[in-house]
């Protein structure tokens, strides 16, 4: 799955995810099943993502590009120790979300 995102659109995700919190941590189990499983699934229920390299910062630089590929997302930005990775939601991951949080406002 290839992403082709234009300059302006990177730009307003990058601003977007400025509030973000990390959803997910990479520690010393490093790009284990499990992560990419857990990374996927904050995908499809988010669409934008931010992880925080808390082990591997040494690695960091070549692991973004891998994850953003092992989780057909792009890399939108990689700064110190964090990333931030987008996939676009499709139509029932949106309608499942709003549907969560309708339940919650309840």
């Amino acid at each position: 799955m290839s992403i082709t995102l234009s300059g302006a659109e990177k730009r307003a995700l990058r601003a977007r995810a400025q509030l973000l919190d990390p959803v997910l941590k990479l520690g010393h189990g490093g790009m284990s099943p499990a992560f990419l499983k857990s990374l996927n699934e904050a995908l499809t229920k988010h669409g934008l993502v931010k992880i925080k390299f808390s082990d591997f910062k040494e690695e960091k630089k070549t692991l973004a590009p891998q994850i953003a590929e092992a989780s057909a997302s792009e890399l939108i930005t990689r700064v110190g120790n964090v990333a931030v990775y987008y996939r676009p939601r499709t139509a029932a991951a949106a309608a499942g979300a709003a549907e969560a949080d309708d339940d919650l406002g309840e």
